[in-house]
């Protein structure tokens, strides 16, 4: 307990001057819906935005229009090799895992077809910025532009934050290449739609409790939601809701 103390203090010490009015998430994303749903009721935009998606998953496509995290990662890194002037390593797994814990409504371990499209619409505007603060266009972001980029992403960190993500993304250097900054971008968005969600009086506090804590971390680990299945189905009201609106 004494450690988990510890550990709670040293959070608030990084967050406590930070005003939460200033993040600008993404709208949460639409609640899933059935294929066949889907199909009758889309828009010519959402129909050429599906044959997008086929086009981009090919053969990866499953019948019922779902992406599981290995999918995601073979889509996410045929896309980038097209695109030269994007340092990356590619995505691995694992990111694309956390990637779609953040998105899956319903716990299924895999992306429907609009959360896959809300998550292609940020990456594609998440890119942009990206370039635009690849100043020497080496492909990555170096450590001097990074907070601008952060904050034109909608995210305004301080310097504690930034050096705490620093050592989780970036390169001994600071530099941080696309694939690393679109994971933490997608991470950082959940995690502000959710606390936006849970602060009903909109005054930059929210309350939870330690299971709903845990709950919540565990979500946003890099093991993804996957493993929470039966938990999440008989979580606390807190936690429903976050879920429920697209976390």
């Amino acid at each position: 307990m004494n450690m988990l103390k510890k550990l709670v203090g040293g959070v608030i010490d990084v967050v406590s001057n930070i005003d939460p009015s200033q993040f600008v998430p993404s709208d949460p994303p639409p609640p899933r819906r059935p294929l066949a749903y889907v199909q009758a009721n889309e828009s010519d935009e959402e129909r050429k935005f599906r044959g997008v998606f086929q086009q981009l998953a090919g053969d990866l496509l499953l019948q019922d229009m779902e992406v599981s995290p290995n999918e995601l990662m073979n889509i996410l890194n045929k896309i980038i090799t097209k695109h030269g002037d994007l340092k990356t390593d590619g995505f691995t797994v694992e990111s694309c895992r956390s990637m779609v814990a953040v998105m899956d409504s319903d716990s299924t371990g895999k992306l429907g077809f609009e959360e896959f499209k809300y998550l292609w619409n940020n990456i594609k505007k998440w890119q942009s910025i990206y370039k635009q603060f690849d100043a020497d266009r080496s492909g990555m972001i170096g450590a001097d532009e990074l907070p601008n980029a952060f904050r034109a992403a909608g995210f305004p960190l301080n310097d504690q934050l930034f050096q705490l993500i620093s050592r989780r993304y970036s390169d001994d250097k600071g530099n941080m290449d696309f694939d690393n900054y679109i994971g933490c971008l997608v991470r950082l968005d959940a995690m502000c739609r959710a606390f936006k969600t849970l602060d009903k009086d909109n005054n930059g506090t929210i309350k939870v409790n330690i299971k709903e804590l845990l709950v919540l971390s565990c979500s946003y680990s890099r093991a993804g939601s996957v493993r929470l299945g039966a938990q999440q189905r008989h979580c606390s009201p807190v936690v429903a809701e976050v879920r429920n609106c697209g976390l």
